[in-house]
């Protein structure tokens, strides 16, 4: 850690806390059930939006908004639509087709609560969500911004983004992939929703993308160190904590970083990420705390 930061937990855990709080609360006002007969696809979209996660990406955006005293609740709407394509990835990730999973954040998966269909649905209803939130003058009353923040997460969930690199994890299961590869597939996987998290923050403060770089840097390199994270807790953590089933890369002979390069190269890797990250931010001084804690954070991490 860099000398003079304040200690993680002593930042982190009260912003996690009021971050899950807050997109809750957006959840739970966007998403009432209504008395017909969609209400199984409403409580579907509920039970994997609402409660549990880590709500990583939101507390990104709001992070990185404070930097340009952008006001709270823009930047916590920008966030919930963020973590609206997470979520609906997720439920994607988990359906037979894909990952086939029974267990997300601690209890049943979407197909497993509602069948798949509703699930399907769910996702792209939470999808689809997402970009009505960014949409919305009340996200941002400045039409040029918003069609930005639409556009640069259209971009980072898409074949470029995330979804591309979930077809590229599809693919890992039968083809071997080299380091370089591993690191482009999870560069898109997780990285480019993390990556837009930052990047949103920022345009709600309308920063101009030359005045991006540091920040595009910081995001590149905890996205990369949190899929290594994700990985040593893959392969040494704990079912109950984490939430969900472990040790399924393995099971299905995925390259990652640490079949690539080993446990304790892995660990060094993501340790050195971490201080890149911290370079990023130098020309920021303690408005910046907070996003240095969250890159410590994606080392420490047990779930």
């Amino acid at each position: 850690m860099i000398a003079g930061v304040t200690a993680p937990s002593a930042l982190l855990e009260p912003a996690l806390r009021d971050i899950a709080v807050e997109v809750d609360r957006q959840f739970d006002q966007l998403l009432p059930v209504p008395d017909d007969a969609r209400g199984d696809l409403y409580h579907a979209m509920r039970h994997s939006a609402i409660g549990g996660g880590k709500r990583l990406r939101p507390l990104l955006t709001t992070a990185t908004a404070d930097l340009f005293a952008v006001d709270r609740t823009c930047a916590v709407r920008a966030g919930t639509a963020i973590e609206c394509i997470h979520v609906y990835s997720l439920i994607h990730d988990d359906l037979p087709a894909m990952d086939d999973d029974d267990l997300r954040r601690g209890k049943p998966t979407a197909h497993k609560a509602f069948g798949e269909a509703a699930a399907i649905l769910a996702g792209d209803c939470l999808h689809d969500l997402a970009f009505e939130i960014l949409a919305d003058p009340e996200t941002h009353p400045d039409p040029f911004v918003r069609i930005e923040l639409v556009a640069d997460l259209a971009r980072a969930a898409g074949p470029a983004g995330m979804a591309g690199g979930q077809m590229m994890d599809l693919k890992a299961e039968s083809e071997q992939f080299d380091l370089a590869t591993v690191t482009r597939l999870q560069g898109m996987k997780t990285g480019a929703l993390i990556a837009c998290a930052v990047e949103a923050g920022a345009i709600l403060g309308r920063v101009p993308p030359e005045g991006r770089t540091g920040l595009r840097g910081y995001a590149r390199d905890i996205g990369l160190a949190f899929q290594i994270a994700d990985d040593l807790l893959d392969a040494e953590g704990d079912e109950a904590l984490a939430g969900k089933a472990l040790r399924k890369d393995a099971e299905a002979g995925k390259e990652t970083f640490l079949s690539l390069l080993g446990i304790d190269r892995a660990r060094e890797q993501a340790r050195m990420l971490v201080d890149q990250a911290h370079q990023h931010l130098r020309s920021y001084g303690t408005e910046a705390d907070l996003l240095r804690a969250i890159a410590d954070y994606v080392l420490e991490r047990r779930k």
